[in-house]
C-alpha cells in the first residue's frame, strides 16, 4: 500500500487521529491500493488541538505493521481459537449432555452471543489499530478492563505452556519401538499395576469406571512417570521441579519466543504449520478410528439424542461456558490480531468464517475421539460411559492406551502428540501476543524494544510455570486453571460489552464499521451487542459464581486456604476495572460533571468537554440509540 501525504506529514490514513498540538491545516490523503485496485482519494482536515493536546511524535504518526497476507491473520485466529479444549472437552460435554440435543443450546449461544462478541472484538481492534488496553481511547474509564484481560492472558500462559510441555515429553517418550505405557514393570510403576488385558467388566464390578481406574500402565505413566504425583502429599508439598519437564518447558518457551519476537511477520508464518497440522492429524486418526472394532458403538453414543437432558439448567450452562471459552473472546487476542489488519479488511466475513470453523472442528473431533473410545469399551467389555472422560485423562491416559494396542503404535502416538503440540502452541502464541501488543501499544518504550520485551514475557511465564512441573505441580495447575481465567474472564468481557455497546454507543460503533467496510452491521448484530450478549454474559457470570465449589483433583480435596488464594488470583485481575476507573476520574480536571464527561467520551473529543459543548452521553438519545 502506497501512501502519499501532502503537506509534509507522514500520516496513517487508517487510525483515528489523536489530538495533537499542530496547526490546523488541510491535509490530502491519497490511498492507492496495490491490488484489485480502486483508487480512493479524500481530503480531510486535522482536528483542532484541545487545551490538553500533546505534541505529535513520530511514533504516533508512523504506520502500524500489518499481516503479510490475509491468510496469516485467518490461520492465526483459527489456530488460537482451536485449542486442546476442542478435542478434550467438547466431545465429552456433547456426549454427557444429551448428544445431538446438546447442539441445540450450543448453536443457539454461538449465534446470539459467541459470534457477536467475536465480531465485536475483531472490529474494535481493526478500527482503532490498538491492543486491548489502548483501544479504550474510545471510552477512557474502561481502560482498566484492557489491563484485566492482559493479566488474564498472562496467567493462562503460566500453566498452559506446562500442558504443551507434557505433550512434548510424551512425544519424546513415544520414540521407542515399544511405548512405555504398554506394560507394567517399569521403574515408575507401583506393585498394584494391573495389565489392561486383565481388566474387564467383571474385574471392575465394584462401581469404578475404567476411566477412573488408576492402576493401568497408561494411568501410572501419566501420574507416576510424568507428574510424580505419588511423591507429593498435596498443594502444600510441591518438591523440586522435575528436570525432564523443565527441559520440555524450556523448549516450548524458546519456540514461543522465536515465533513472536518479530511480531506478526514471524508468527503469521508459524501458523501455516500449527493451525493446519491438527486438521490433517484429526482426519488421519478418524480414518484409523472408524476401522476399529466397536468404533460405531462409540460414534452412536456420541450422537445419541436425548432431549430430556435439555430440562437440566446445567446443560445450558455447560453450552454457554463452552461456546464462550472455545471462541476465545475476552483474552485480548482477537483485538491484538485484528489491530494488524488493513483498515478496509472485511472482519465481518472473518468473524463468521473463523467462529464457524472453530465449532465445526469441535464437533468433528468428537468422531475421532469416540471411535477410539468405542474400541476401548469393546476391548474391555465395558460400557462407553465407563471409558468416556474429559481433560488430561482423555488425551494423556485413555487415548494413548488405545493407541498402544494398535499395530504401528509408535507412529500413531507420534502423530497424536504432534497434534496436541500444534493445538497448544498457537493458542499460547495468541495469548502471549495479546500481552505483548496490549502493553507495547500502551508503553512505547516496550514497542521500541519488542524483542527484549518478548523475551522478558516468555522468561517470566517460564519462571512461574516451574511451580507446575514439581511433584505436586498438578495441584498448582488445577488451581490456576479454575481461578485464573474462570469468573474473571467472563466479568472482563461483560464490562467490555457494556463499554462498547452502552457507553461508546452501538450506533457510533456501527458507523466505525461502516467507515471500514462500507456497510453498517444489521439490526440483528446491533441488538445482540446492546442487549443479548451483555444479558448472556451476566447470566453466565452469576452461574459461574453460584455453581463454584471447593477445588478437588480426583480424590484429593484442596485445603480451604488454597481456594482463598484462588479467589485472590481471580480478583487480582478484576480489580483493575474499578481501580483504574477511580484513578481516571480523580486525575481529570474540572467539575464533577466535566470529570465524568472526560471519562466517558472518546479522547479525540476531549476538546469538546473543555469547550463546554453538549456531550452525547449526557443525552437520552445516546442511551436509546441502536
Amino acid at each position: 500500500m502506497n501512501i502519499q501525504v501532502l503537506p509534509d506529514h507522514k500520516l496513517s490514513p487508517v487510525a483515528p487521529l489523536k489530538p495533537c498540538n499542530v496547526e490546523k491545516k488541510e491535509v490530502e490523503l491519497i490511498l492507492v491500493k496495490d491490488q484489485n485496485g480502486v483508487q480512493y482519494t479524500s481530503s480531510t482536515i486535522m482536528p483542532t488541538p484541545s487545551t490538553h493536546g500533546t505534541p505529535c511524535t513520530a511514533e504516533e504518526l508512523e504506520e502500524r505493521e500489518t499481516w503479510g497476507k490475509k491468510i496469516d491473520f485467518l490461520l492465526s485466529v483459527i489456530g488460537f481459537a482451536v485449542d486442546l479444549a476442542n478435542v478434550w472437552r467438547f466431545p465429552y460435554l456433547c456426549y454427557k449432555n444429551g448428544g445431538g440435543a446438546f447442539l441445540i443450546p450450543y448453536i443457539l449461544f454461538l449465534v446470539i452471543a459467541g459470534m457477536p462478541l467475536f465480531y465485536m472484538e475483531l472490529a474494535l481492534g481493526q478500527y482503532n489499530r490498538e491492543g486491548a488496553a489502548t483501544v479504550w481511547k474510545i471510552c477512557p474509564v474502561f481502560k482498566g478492563v484492557g489491563y484485566t484481560v492482559i493479566i488474564i492472558a498472562l496467567y493462562v500462559g503460566f500453566y498452559y505452556n506446562v500442558i504443551i510441555a507434557w505433550s512434548l515429553y510424551y512425544l519424546f517418550s513415544s520414540m521407542t519401538s515399544e511405548l512405555p505405557w504398554l506394560h507394567c514393570g517399569n521403574a515408575w510403576n507401583s506393585p498394584n499395576c494391573t495389565d489392561p488385558k486383565l481388566l474387564n467388566g467383571s474385574f471392575l464390578g465394584n462401581g469404578t469406571s475404567y476411566a477412573k481406574y488408576k492402576m493401568t500402565p497408561a494411568a501410572e505413566f501419566y501420574e507416576r512417570g510424568v507428574l510424580h504425583l505419588h511423591e507429593s502429599r498435596g498443594i502444600q508439598d510441591l518438591g523440586m521441579p522435575r528436570w525432564e519437564l523443565v527441559l520440555c518447558l524450556v523448549a516450548v518457551v524458546f519456540l514461543l519466543y522465536f515465533s513472536l519476537w518479530k511480531g506478526v511477520k514471524s508468527s503469521g508464518k508459524v501458523v501455516y504449520i500449527t493451525a493446519t497440522m491438527p486438521y490433517v492429524v484429526l482426519f488421519v486418526l478418524l480414518i484409523r478410528g472408524i476401522t476399529l472394532p466397536g468404533a460405531m458403538d462409540g460414534i452412536r453414543a456420541y450422537l445419541h439424542i436425548d432431549f430430556k437432558q435439555l430440562n437440566d439448567p446445567k446443560v445450558w450452562i455447560d453450552a454457554a461456558t463452552q461456546i464462550f471459552y472455545s471462541l476465545g473472546a475476552g483474552f485480548g487476542v482477537l483485538i491484538a490480531f485484528a489491530s494488524y489488519n488493513k483498515f478496509d479488511n472485511n472482519c465481518y466475513r472473518d468473524a463468521i468464517l473463523t467462529s464457524t470453523v472453530n465449532c465445526v472442528t469441535s464437533f468433528f473431533s468428537g468422531f475421532a475421539i469416540f471411535s477410539v473410545l468405542g474400541y476401548m469399551a469393546y476391548k474391555h467389555g465395558v460400557r462407553i460411559e465407563d471409558v468416556a472422560t474429559e481433560g488430561a485423562g482423555l488425551v494423556f491416559i485413555i487415548y494413548p492406551e488405545a493407541i498402544s494396542t494398535l499395530p504401528g503404535s509408535t507412529f500413531w502416538a507420534i502423530v497424536f502428540f504432534i497434534m496436541l503440540l500444534t493445538l497448544g502452541i498457537d493458542s499460547s502464541m495468541g495469548g502471549m501476543e495479546a500481552v505483548i501488543t496490549g502493553l507495547s501499544d500502551d508503553f512505547k518504550i516496550l514497542k521500541r524494544n519488542r524483542k527484549l520485551f518478548t523475551f522478558a514475557t516468555a522468561f517470566g511465564t517460564f519462571l512461574v510455570a516451574l511451580f507446575c512441573v514439581t511433584n505436586g505441580g498438578i495441584y498448582v495447575l488445577t488451581l490456576l486453571d479454575n481461578y485464573a481465567a474462570g469468573t474473571s474472564i467472563l466479568f472482563g468481557v461483560l464490562i467490555e460489552a457494556i463499554g462498547v455497546s452502552w457507553f461508546y454507543g452501538v450506533d457510533r460503533f456501527s458507523e466505525d464499521i461502516e467507515r471500514m467496510m462500507g456497510f453498517k452491521p444489521g439490526l440483528y448484530w446491533r441488538l445482540c451487542w446492546k442487549f443479548v450478549s451483555p444479558t448472556f454474559l451476566l447470566v453466565v457470570v452469576i452461574a459461574s459464581i453460584v455453581t463454584s465449589t471447593g477445588l478437588s483433583y480426583d480424590d484429593y480435596v484442596f485445603p480451604s486456604w488454597s481456594n482463598v488464594i484462588g479467589w485472590g488470583v481471580a480478583l487480582s485481575s478484576m480489580m483493575f476495572v474499578p481501580i483504574y476507573a477511580i484513578y481516571k476520574f480523580l486525575s481529570m480536571p474540572g467539575t464533577f460533571k466535566q470529570r465524568i464527561a472526560y471519562c466517558i467520551t472518546p479522547e479525540h473529543e476531549h476538546h469538546l468537554v473543555a469547550e463546554g459543548a453538549t456531550i452525547r452521553q449526557f443525552t437520552l438519545k445516546h442511551w436509546l440509540a441502536i
